[in-house]
């Protein structure tokens, strides 16, 4: 760790995401985090953005992690592949943001 995967549309990186240990919270103890997700607004909503998930979530769970981490602003997407409301965490601005958990054991 960090992993770091990207998709591509021939030389043009189209998605990515990115596996670190703690992604600027205060909650040390929350990781690995999943991080920086994102694809190009003209390939959203093909499926890219679950695949990329899928991909970090299984190299997590071959390297022996049981749980995954993230923090989002969002309400609804994360759910959508299996993502769990955790807590509010204080990010090292000191703003706050949502967190999540996956269980890789599951």
């Amino acid at each position: 760790m960090p992993n770091w995967y990207v998709v591509l549309n021939g030389e043009s990186i189209i998605g990515g995401i990115g596996i670190i240990e703690n992604d600027f919270h205060v909650r040390k103890d929350l990781r690995p985090n999943i991080c920086a997700l994102y694809v190009e607004e003209e390939y959203r909503n093909r499926g890219l953005a679950g695949k990329l998930l899928r991909c970090a979530l299984d190299d997590l769970k071959n390297e022996n992690y049981k749980k995954a981490y993230l923090i989002t602003d969002h309400t609804s997407f994360y759910e959508r592949y299996g993502w769990k409301f955790l807590c509010n965490v204080v990010c090292n601005d000191q703003s706050s943001a949502r967190m999540y958990i996956y269980d890789l054991e599951e």
